[in-house]
């Protein structure tokens, strides 16, 4: 198996064959140097199955410098530029906070691209699980209308993965790899890195901990706020509108970073329009976006935010690409639940 080959292949825009992905998402355990060897043996891949991911702990301690990345919700092409603005693994370090796929109609090559790079440079990128890895949402399409165009929709993953292989096999595989990913990283003991927010049942980051993640994300709890909890202009915790996870305010943010001596919490899971967005009055948490023109409609500009050696900050915009352009749709609003 040559993953370097493979990453060449998928980067070109080409798809991996069905059993090609199988052995990726099965085998997505064994080190950099084991994986790219074109005589391992199946046999010898099944006794490392899935090392990578699940010996990865639920806070993955990741060291600076490295760049943090929001959500790329299946635009593949732009994730590509994401690479050209922020550099290129193994020379750039990434944090990827979750929300690959869905909504953009290349879901497939984004995860597999990430999944192969993770892989063959396991020491150089970190995937978050975000509250689209998960079976129940990536079923799921979202439709819109507009007065001026016909129906516009924007397929989820399982919908993709039927029309690219004539079989939900492919999605199989990757919804199987979702239950090995992790749920946050910290960076340098200081930055949490998180796809969407706090809970009421975490104060100390050794809460996370133990959360067992090797599952479908649960429809409440813990693991489930730190899929789908926002921030709101609020002191405390608020009922969330999504229906999951909650809306916590700056007193709550301001208290867990003091408990768990963090300067920063990183969050991404919700669109922003100027790409990154820090809140409450101590900028105690932040918020990056990875998706230009969001749905191939929204206008939104995309960030990347990274880190060096010292920990000081630069944030890094781009927009979208050619390809996005030329799948635009009406740019009006979108209600943005999910």
């Amino acid at each position: 198996m040559d993953l370097d080959l493979w990453i060449s292949k998928v980067k070109e825009g080409q798809h991996l064959s069905e059993d090609e992905l199988q052995l990726l998402c099965e085998y997505i355990a064994y080190s950099a140097l084991e994986a790219n060897d074109p005589n391992m043996s199946p046999e010898k891949l099944e006794t490392l199955v899935k090392d990578i991911l699940i010996e990865e702990s639920n806070v993955q301690p990741v060291n600076s410098p490295v760049t943090v990345c929001g959500d790329i919700h299946g635009q593949f092409h732009d994730l590509m530029k994401l690479f050209q603005t922020g550099g290129h693994v193994p020379e750039t370090n990434y944090i990827f906070m979750g929300d690959f796929v869905d909504r953009g109609y290349n879901s497939l090559e984004v995860f597999t691209i990430l999944l192969l790079l993770k892989a063959r440079y396991p020491a150089n990128i970190t995937l978050l699980r975000g509250n689209h890895e998960s079976r129940q949402l990536t079923q799921g399409d979202v439709f819109w209308n507009d007065e001026k165009s016909s129906t516009k929709r924007v397929y989820g993953f399982y919908d993709e993965c039927q029309r690219k292989y004539g079989n939900a096999n492919a999605w199989r595989y990757c919804t199987d790899v979702f239950d090995y990913l992790t749920l946050s990283a910290i960076i340098d003991g200081t930055v949490l890195c998180v796809h969407g927010g706090l809970s009421p049942d975490i104060r100390s980051i050794d809460q996370i901990r133990i959360i067992e993640r090797n599952c479908e994300i649960p429809h409440e709890g813990p693991f489930c706020d730190l899929m789908w909890s926002d921030p709101e202009d609020i002191e405390t915790w608020a009922v969330s509108p999504r229906g999951a996870g909650w809306l916590f305010g700056s007193r709550v943010t301001s208290e867990f970073n003091h408990i768990n001596k963090l300067d920063l919490v990183c969050r991404a899971h919700q669109l922003v329009q100027e790409g990154l967005k820090y809140m409450f009055q101590d900028k105690g948490l932040v918020t990056v976006w990875s998706a230009p023109n969001y749905c191939y409609r929204c206008g939104n500009v995309a960030s990347i935010l990274s880190f060096n050696e010292n920990m000081e900050r630069e944030v890094k915009f781009f927009t979208e690409t050619e390809e996005n352009n030329q799948m635009r749709g009406p740019r009006t609003g979108v209600p943005y639940f999910l």
